[in-house]
């Protein structure tokens, strides 16, 4: 090979080099542009603190007496927290599932061993509104909207909602503390 020969290939390898490192810098701004653009969007889909914070409520039930109703805010929503009596519990477990329209027995809407308690969005399923608390013989709630009646287990007795009202996922984290929003296996 001659002299001139060799400065040709020379200079393909310095342009060869140069291809490659130009390349890999087009290829690493490009990943870095990518990046910058993925993570924001991939941030603005979790969950804000304000939306975690209110995720789950912790209540006091100390304050709670029996055969009352405490109302709490639990993402924006009112939750019934009642401390049943022994009567309101045997009426509940009475009540022939044969007669309701959403049959649902009163174990199922409340914890084994804390049947004293039961916990119930506090939102009608017909259309949304707030029922009110029935007192007296027959004690449960009703809607002033459109006249659904719920027994003293947010069961649907009559009117036009379709379905019982709703528990949410409760956890007692003591005997004198519920947590809604989770169940007591939900670690997140």
């Amino acid at each position: 090979m001659s002299v001139k020969e060799l400065s040709n290939v020379s200079i393909e390898n310095k342009e060869l080099k140069r291809r490659d490192f130009l390349g890999l810098t087009a290829l690493f701004m490009s990943i870095m542009g990518l990046f910058s653009f993925i993570y924001p969007l991939i941030k603005s889909l979790s969950p804000s603190a304000e939306v975690v914070a209110q995720s789950t409520v912790e209540v006091d039930l100390l304050e709670i007496k029996e055969g009352k109703t405490k109302v709490v805010k639990w993402q924006g929503k009112p939750v019934f927290i009642r401390r049943r009596t022994k009567e309101e519990i045997k009426e509940a477990q009475m009540i022939n599932l044969n007669d309701l329209r959403d049959p649902q027995t009163d174990q199922q809407r409340t914890h084994a061993g804390k049947e004293e308690w039961l916990i119930i969005l506090g939102i009608c399923t017909h259309l949304g509104c707030v029922p009110v608390e029935v007192e007296g013989e027959k004690k449960g709630w009703f809607c002033p909207c459109h006249g659904s009646k719920y027994d003293i287990s947010g069961r649907i007795l009559s009117g036009p909602a379709p379905i019982n009202l709703l528990v949410p996922d409760y956890y007692f984290s003591s005997n004198n503390t519920v947590v809604i929003g989770k169940k007591s296996g939900d670690f997140v």
